[in-house]
Formats: C-alpha cells, structure tokens, sequence
C-alpha cells in the first residue's frame, strides 16, 4: 500500500470532510478513501457488490418477487 500526503487543504474541505465521516460513521482517511475510488472509477464494482451484500428487507421481497415465476415447475414438460 502506498500512502499520500494532501497538503493545502482549506479549511472548509477539511470542516466538510469531517462532517462527512461524522455523517456516515467513518474516519476521514475511509472518506477520503471513498471518494477517491470514485472519481478514478474504481469503485464501481465494489459499490455493486455493498448493494447486494447489504439488502434491506424491501430489496430481498423485490428479489424474490422476480424470481417466483422461475421457480414455477411447469409439470407438463415433465411428463
């Protein structure tokens, strides 16, 4: 891993920095991290998998509401 000096940061990055770590309950360098990732491209993988890893209840109702017709055993093409 490699680690990066920010010099020059005014004072209201930082201020809205700090709120925003405050906000979701991480450190700045995680934000920072984050957001990072973001303007380069490489968190779009990762933010996909966050979605599926952290459904809410809502999300797996809608997940399993798509995939009941798939699940319907047509017996005829059984027989």
């Amino acid at each position: 891993m490699k680690q990066l000096t920010v010099r020059n940061v005014s004072k209201e990055l930082a201020k809205r920095l700090d709120a925003l770590a405050e906000a979701r309950g991480q450190s700045v360098n995680s934000v920072v991290l984050e957001l990072l990732s973001q303007a380069v491209g490489l968190d779009e993988r990762e933010t996909r998998l966050k979605r599926y890893a952290t459904w809410s209840a809502e999300d797996a109702a809608e997940f399993e509401r798509a995939l009941a017709a798939q699940r319907t055993i047509d017996d005829e093409l059984w027989r």
